[in-house]
């Protein structure tokens, strides 16, 4: 059941509550769904789209009750998570299909589908008029010609809610049914000016140039793999706990879009832009400052690579009378730091590191130089693919608290792992994690020894679970919400890649890392074979430490 139920549907002025029904047949290549294109209005943002027929809850849904057959309110609104009217989105659907589809879901008499096509002019003329703008109304009809009408036949398989910012939402249900024997669609002229029978994927790809609001394209592409109407029809039918999907408007290098929930931006935007005003970003784009919260800003580096993912995050964080801290000066780049200066919300009063790897400490010597403010991180006494300029004021311990302000404090964790200087800073007012390389989004570090070590990895993660955290701020991607999913799933995805190398040692074993490797890793392109063999190592170096694998000479093998 949604846990974002709406208030019953004749309550709400500020929100659109509506109902769409997909109608599904099976024509000569297969499934075919039913596209209503709606006319040209100036007012309108889907003019001149594609949609299922449908439209917004009208008063007379309600005064449909007394026709209805096999659901009643009660059962209505258990199916679609609401306290009560559920049955109006349902007879809304119904009505919208008969309006401007010219299809009608109900039984007759001997409790069979109606098959218009079999009534006469006279009574076709006679529907078209009640269906039409003023006339008697789909109530009308049932009592004309003594029909219930076939809410039982529905099945509810969508629930979105349009973006916040928009001068008109619509919280909308999807309906899905199969085209009833004997009838056939014919479009309205008014609410749709064209209908046409397509083939799911066919509609939603863009070569067929055709106009789709976001949700009409999602939705067809979810259902574009059944080979059968009666196939995708019974599958709407068993779903249960129906999701609310709801897109948030948000600007980046090729405009306004929608931004889905799966997208790695969605739980940042909601947080710094939840009303929709335009603050949200869908890219990190290179020098660009975003506002995060109160105490913090980000810019992102011009140094996306398979490595870095879309660019390192500089963050600046907000100390007492305006002052701000640097959270990983980035790349020695001087149009990164131009853009760091640039960005700077105050003077600069202290510079942090997490590691010393490349893309995240050289940036330290020109921002100490330009606003004298110290360096404080810590060195490693491995020199391979570390920063050699790196000359820190002061290296902080595992637990020492900076105070930046009198409601700012950074806390200092240790967690070696991916380096063996790797720091995290926990934001404590806002319970938000600084990650550098430890958690990045969207990808898994590569752990790279001598100073990668994967023991010392998975403890550091463990040993996060029990911070209280809210959000991560990553070195490399958006902000991350509900932080312990996502330390879990790093843990897990080690382990099951541990598994792997005990598969392949005690199928191959003896056998040398480049064996290894093409069984380890096959899910990962050769290209990446390189950096996944570090990781590889580092897996092979803690079973020698946990006494279950050996080496000697190059070649690995079970204790």
């Amino acid at each position: 059941m949604s846990t974002a139920a709406p208030a019953s549907p004749d309550r709400s002025k500020a929100m659109r509550h509506a109902a769409s029904m997909l109608v599904l047949r099976d024509g000569p290549q297969g499934m075919e769904v039913l596209l209503m294109r709606r006319p040209q209005r100036a007012d309108d943002r889907s003019a001149g789209a594609f949609v299922f027929p449908g439209g917004v809850l009208d008063p007379q849904d309600a005064a449909l009750h007394p026709f209805c057959a096999g659901l009643d309110d009660a059962a209505a609104s258990l199916c679609l998570g609401v306290p009560g009217h559920g049955l109006d989105y349902h007879l809304c659907a119904v009505r919208e299909a008969f309006e401007e589809a010219n299809l009608l879901f109900a039984y007759d008499s001997t409790g069979q589908i109606v098959r218009l096509d079999d009534l006469g002019d006279e009574v076709h003329r006679q529907l078209r008029e009640a269906a039409s703008y003023g006339g008697k109304g789909l109530a009308h009809v049932c009592e004309m010609l003594g029909l219930t009408l076939a809410v039982d036949k529905l099945a509810y398989c969508a629930y979105w809610l349009t973006p916040p910012g928009l001068a008109k939402r619509f919280d909308t249900r999807f309906f899905m049914a199969i085209l009833p024997a004997g009838q056939t669609a014919i479009h309205d002229g008014v609410e749709a000016v064209e209908h046409r029978w397509m083939r799911p994927g066919e509609a939603a790809d863009p070569a067929s140039n055709l106009t789709l609001v976001n949700a009409t394209r999602r939705i067809l592409q979810s259902i574009a793999h059944f080979a059968s109407a009666q196939e995708c029809f019974d599958h709407a039918r068993a779903q249960r706990n129906i999701a609310l999907v709801m897109p948030r408007l948000a600007e980046g290098p090729r405009g306004q879009r929608p931004v889905m929930p799966e997208e790695p931006c969605y739980a940042e935007i909601a947080r710094i832009d939840p009303d929709g005003a335009g603050h949200g970003r869908y890219a990190l784009e290179p020098a660009l400052p975003v506002r995060l919260s109160e105490r913090v800003w980000r810019v992102t580096a011009n140094n996306g690579n398979v490595m870095t993912g879309p660019g390192t995050n500089t963050y600046f964080v907000a100390g007492a009378d305006n002052t701000w801290a640097v959270i990983d000066p980035g790349p020695d780049d001087p149009e990164h730091f131009a853009a760091v200066m640039a960005a700077a919300p105050g003077p600069v009063k202290l510079i942090l590191t997490t590691h010393t790897h490349l893309d995240h400490s050289p940036g330290s010597v020109r921002l100490r130089e330009a606003t004298l403010a110290p360096v404080w991180g810590r060195v490693t006494a491995v020199a391979d693919r570390q920063d050699p300029t790196f000359r820190p004021d002061h290296m902080p311990e595992h637990g020492d608290r900076i105070v930046l302000g009198p409601d700012s404090t950074l806390r200092v964790i240790h967690t070696p792992g991916h380096a063996s200087n790797h720091l995290c800073f926990l934001l404590e007012e806002e319970k938000t994690l600084f990650t550098g390389d430890h958690v990045m989004q969207g990808s898994t570090v590569v752990i790279n020894p001598p100073d990668g070590d994967m023991h010392a990895y998975l403890a550091s993660l463990r040993a996060l679970l029990d911070e209280d955290l809210d959000w991560i701020a990553p070195g490399h991607g958006f902000l991350m919400p509900r932080p312990h999913d996502a330390i879990r799933l790093l843990i897990r995805h080690r382990q099951q890649r541990e598994a792997k190398v005990l598969n392949a040692l005690r199928a191959l074993a003896p056998a040398d890392v480049a064996a290894l490797l093409a069984s380890v890793y096959d899910d990962v392109p050769e290209r990446l074979h390189p950096v996944a063999q570090r990781s590889l190592m580092a897996h092979l170096r803690k079973l020698e430490k946990d006494a279950v694998a050996t080496e000697a000479d190059g070649i690995w093998a079970l204790r």
